[in-house]
């Protein structure tokens, strides 16, 4: 025992040497602070993970599965479908204010006076550098100068020969290099509905045409407004009636199910598209330009769909088999002139089975020299395969045949022929117009389309026409396209509250299969889409208009065939990568700058680096502009790029 003892007191007296050693204390000191520390930071962390950064809003969305990542990039793959719901990051703040003189957080407070060359310092000093701090200095490109005031309605490839309905672009380094003004006391335009019968006197212009239509009574003006009355058309019973006498003649027509596109050529003040527009039927009106008419701005600013199309020396830039129905009333067209050529045009549009209603009343009695005598009419319709199913008082409606059995049953001396195997009545971007038939495909693909609104969604026969890649994923790679845009807008409308603009008059620069149209229709937008399939790639227009849409072929290196302050909403996805090796990216900003409505909106994804050389321009161009990151974060491949034109 006593040795025992002694042993545990040595062993007490060795503890109570090393406790009093310095390196027992300081690793009791590290261990204390340590502690701290960590409860410090806790205690932080919850907060810190609750507010984000208000300065730097950031969108989430998926990658795009139709466009491949550059080389040296290795970027996640692409999300399935399933998974391509966008996500949002959104700033959440508990409150905002100013620290009074008492700690406690306050807004109410004075702003003093303050000195705009220090803002303006912090401003450039921003813009100035790069996402990792860099120096990349922003302002290299100057403000855009504003045009002279006579530019305010300037239409640079219709514009640029006078008395000529021909396209002719302006020379390359020549085009429009400022910003076309908006008329003195231009205003927010009246919104769809109401605007179909009232527009503002100031957003159009001051023509022998407005003049005109207002002595006719088929525009009144009242105060600072004109007034489409809709009992006061060229039709004598008003728009309605018509359209009702046009169904009881041809009930087979069914608007808003079978007949969903159509065409309407010259158009007047687009009032047959506008009401059309009740009955589910997207029709786009189309006339030519000339000094004495504004009728497409009219339409536009009523907000129906609308451009100029001449018939003259080529084909339009429509499709084959696009338009269920082809309308014409008193639109001063001699159709039999030249063998029939410009009613073969037509006939190329028009889709198998589809009608042609023929107003045959001129405008003008002393001008009645200018239309071909109805028996030349019915000669040519005849030779055309054509039948005609009713006439009623000025009114016949065709329809055309649904394949091409009755052409091969023609004697082989009838005029016009069958164009050759080798036409293809797709393509139409400066395509001279020819005088023969154009072939129905021996496969049907085109006739017996789903009836509206099945067909928006339902995947044409004609998808497997397209020269393209992907031969045997085309249906699904339409319905990932429908899908990845649905998933978009609902991201937008959650981020950017869409839901509250006002969208009428809509511009997709490269429309693919028409997914982005198909989801603001099925998110209940009451708006419409010009679809526009570049030059430069895969020719989509069939599947658009198969789909129910209406579109366009467009070169995106020459300006676009409408007036200024077109469009509340442009948007191009993919399309300036595609387009900077063949266009001047700084061309189409302007081009977009001058269709767009003051007020209005500009969406672009692209990559990284066009994103970075489209936020200078858009600074230039005066837009108010915001850049997002995609969902894969601030080193993704894409961005967003947001630009509101202001009033």
């Amino acid at each position: 025992m006593k040795g025992m003892s002694t042993g545990f007191s040595g062993s007490e007296n060795n503890l109570v040497s090393l406790t009093k050693t310095p390196a027992f204390v300081k690793i009791i000191g590290f261990s204390f602070l340590c502690l701290s520390l960590l409860i410090i930071l806790r205690s932080f962390s919850s907060d810190i993970t609750t507010v984000s950064n208000p300065t730097t809003p950031s969108l989430k969305f998926p990658m795009s599965f139709t466009s491949a990542p550059t080389a040296g990039d290795n970027p996640s793959p692409p999300p399935s479908v399933a998974a391509a719901v966008t996500e949002l990051r959104q700033p959440r703040m508990e409150r905002t204010g100013i620290v009074d003189e008492n700690g406690a957080m306050t807004n109410e407070f004075v702003v003093g006076e303050f000195d705009e060359e220090v803002i303006d310092s912090v401003v450039d000093e921003k813009n100035g550098s790069d996402e990792n701090g860099g120096g990349v200095l922003r302002g290299k490109i100057g403000k855009f100068k504003v045009c002279d005031e006579s530019m305010r309605d300037y239409i640079p490839c219709l514009d640029n020969m006078e008395g000529s309905l021909e396209r002719h672009c302006p020379p390359k380094g020549k085009g429009l290099d400022c910003l076309v003004p908006w008329p003195k006391g231009y205003k927010l335009r009246i919104t769809w509905p109401k605007s179909r019968d009232e527009i503002w006197l100031s957003n159009v212009a001051r023509t022998p045409f407005a003049k005109g239509k207002a002595g006719n009574k088929l525009v009144v003006r009242k105060g600072d407004k004109y007034i489409f009355p809709g009992d006061r058309t060229q039709f004598t019973q008003g728009v309605n009636q018509y359209l009702d006498q046009i169904s009881k003649m041809v009930p087979e027509i069914a608007f808003g199910q079978r007949t969903r596109v159509v065409m309407d050529i010259s158009c007047g003040i687009a009032s047959f598209g506008a009401y059309l527009m009740d009955r589910n039927v997207s029709t786009l009106s189309i006339a030519t330009k000339d000094v004495h008419n504004n009728q497409i701005q009219f339409a536009l600013e009523r907000g129906v769909p609308a451009m100029f199309a001449a018939f003259t020396t080529h084909r339009h830039l429509y499709p084959s088999q696009a338009f269920d129905m082809i309308h014409c009333s008193r639109c001063s067209i001699n159709w039999t002139r030249d063998d029939g050529i410009l009613l073969l045009e037509v006939n190329r549009m028009l889709r198998a089975g589809g009608y042609f209603i023929w107003g045959a009343e001129p405008v003008h009695k002393h001008e009645e020299n200018l239309f071909a005598p109805l028996k030349e009419m019915e000669d040519l319709t005849r030779r055309l395969c054509w039948e005609l199913l009713k006439k009623e008082g000025d009114i016949y409606i065709w329809r055309k045949p649904l394949n091409n059995s009755c052409y091969l049953s023609r004697a082989p001396a009838v005029q016009p022929s069958l164009c050759s195997a080798g036409d293809d009545p797709d393509n139409v971007w400066n395509v001279n117009l020819t005088k023969c038939i154009t072939q129905l495909p021996k496969n049907g693909y085109g006739a017996n389309m789903t009836a509206w609104p099945a067909r928006l969604h339902s995947p044409p026969d004609r998808l497997f026409s397209i020269k393209m890649d992907a031969e045997l994923s085309r249906r699904e790679i339409y319905k990932a396209e429908s899908n990845f845009w649905y998933a978009v807008i609902k991201g937008y409308i959650g981020a950017f509250r869409w839901e509250k603009l006002s969208l009428r008059n809509v511009l997709d620069m490269r429309a693919v299969y028409g997914g982005f149209a198909a989801a603001l229709h099925d998110f209940n937008f009451d708006c419409w889409v010009m679809n526009v399939v570049p030059v430069s790639g895969p020719n989509t227009l069939p599947v658009l208009y198969d789909r129910g849409f209406i579109g366009v072929m467009h070169d995106w290196c020459e300006p676009f065939d409408t007036y200024p302050r077109t469009y509340d909403l442009v948007h191009a996805a993919a399309l300036f990568s595609v387009e900077e090796n063949r266009c001047n990216v700084t061309t189409i900003m302007l081009e977009i700058d001058r269709i767009l409505r003051p007020g209005g909106r500009v969406y672009i994804r692209d990559t990284r680096p066009v994103i970075e050389e489209l936020v200078e321009i858009a600074q230039a161009l005066g837009w108010v502009s915001f850049k997002y990151d995609s969902s894969e974060g601030p080193h993704s491949h894409w961005k967003l790029l947001i630009g509101e034109k202001r009033l």
